[in-house]
């Protein structure tokens, strides 16, 4: 098969980090978004189960179709939300799951009709970069501010990367990861007793369809998934120079979601982080063989989902400044290269600027996060901008 020929060390080791930062950076929030609507650790379990096998099989089956690298993920912001809104509301399990249905019901709707991919399309490529790398930099921020409680950890890692991209770049991010592994290994950091091997089981819960779990749960739910995931993923896919099925891969993370969802699949969404660490040149230096981190991304996935506890204590095993290390160092070529494409021309650098900085701030406003805010401003910064200028050339 032809997939086991272009697999290498630097894909499988990609997909792991991908694995790695997008679950232990987020886990917590869906833990405390299942508990708000009284889940018992049994249901726990399942919404692990569920993610787990959606982001997965949503992530490596059409990456082996397209030979590309297509990167689902749970929606981070709408845990968020939903943690926030089921302590606030008093909504039922029943009830959240009926939510996550009509939710997915709105992301299918969007994929079906390719409205979202055409207001993508209107957006330009500089925006686009800047959005991404707003997004990713904070990230490569997080890798320094560890350093504050974790120096030799940090400075460990950070010089591994640096003699790897010297010696061999191909490899710099595996070595920076064993380098990282190992320190925190020998330094008893490593914490053992949350590992307990234990399958996962799906529990099905009866939807309860309500207006108020709409209104309070779905709306809020579909908003922050489009604005604060799918805009940011679909900027990855472009960075990176991809030209995917958007409306097709949208409408199957909303079908994918319809299905998963009376077991804890509460919204799947493109990704933007995990998928800048796969599309990256660190994960292999032939664009046409990255499809092959994706892949191994989605293999790490499903097995988190049929494990579910047992691989959840190995991830959150790890310090929180190794995760925070190695995202920030898997990111950085990919910050640069989005910061390049935003910048280089003059006609675009100062709205690109705009997005960028309003990216990463962080901002949110009506519950809507910086990146949909920053796409906002660079785009109002471009129209005032194109409209003076046609107004001075005007005779």
């Amino acid at each position: 098969m032809s997939f086991f020929r272009d697999l290498s060390l630097s894909a499988t080791t990609a997909g792991f980090v991908a694995v790695l930062v997008g679950f232990t950076s987020s886990v917590a929030i869906v833990f405390q978004a299942a508990l708000a609507f009284g889940a018992t650790p049994e249901l726990v379990t399942s919404w692990m189960w569920a993610l787990g096998l959606g982001m997965g099989l949503c992530s490596a089956i059409p990456s082996l179709i397209l030979r590309q690298p297509v990167m689902v993920a749970w929606s981070t912001p709408g845990a968020a939300v939903l943690a926030t809104a089921g302590l606030s509301g008093g909504f039922t399990m029943a009830q959240a799951v009926g939510a996550f249905m009509v939710c997915a019901g709105m992301i299918t709707l969007v994929g079906v009709t390719g409205w979202f991919e055409r207001m993508m399309n209107r957006i330009p490529v500089a925006l686009a970069s800047a959005l991404l790398a707003g997004v990713l930099a904070r990230f490569g921020l997080q890798a320094f501010e560890a350093a504050q409680t974790a120096l030799p950890l940090v400075g460990g890692m950070l010089l591994a990367y640096l003699v790897g991209r010297r010696t061999f770049p191909r490899y710099a991010v595996p070595l920076t990861l064993v380098v990282g592994v190992l320190m925190v290994v020998l330094d008893g950091q490593f914490k053992q007793g949350t590992v307990a091997l234990d399958l996962a089981r799906p529990v099905f819960t009866t939807p309860e369809f309500s207006l108020s779990a709409m209104v309070s749960l779905a709306l809020p739910l579909f908003v922050v998934t489009m604005a604060s995931q799918n805009l940011p993923g679909v900027a990855a896919i472009r960075a990176a120079g991809y030209n995917m099925p958007i409306s097709k891969i949208i409408t199957m993370t909303g079908v994918a979601t319809l299905v998963l969802a009376p077991f804890g699949g509460f919204a799947l969404n493109l990704s933007a982080i995990t998928a800048a660490i796969c599309m990256g040149e660190e994960a292999h230096p032939d664009r046409e063989k990255r499809y092959t981190a994706a892949v191994a991304c989605g293999a790490l996935y499903v097995v988190i989902g049929l494990f579910g506890a047992a691989v959840t204590g190995l991830l959150l095993a790890f310090p929180r400044e190794l995760v925070m290390a190695i995202a920030g160092i898997a990111l950085l070529g990919s910050i640069g290269g989005g910061l390049h494409t935003a910048l280089k021309e003059d006609a675009h650098r100062e709205a690109a600027l705009i997005t960028f900085l309003v990216t990463l701030s962080g901002v949110t406003i009506a519950g809507i996060g910086s990146a949909f805010w920053g796409v906002v401003a660079g785009a109002i910064a471009l129209f005032v901008q194109q409209v003076r200028r046609h107004k001075t050339i005007a005779p």
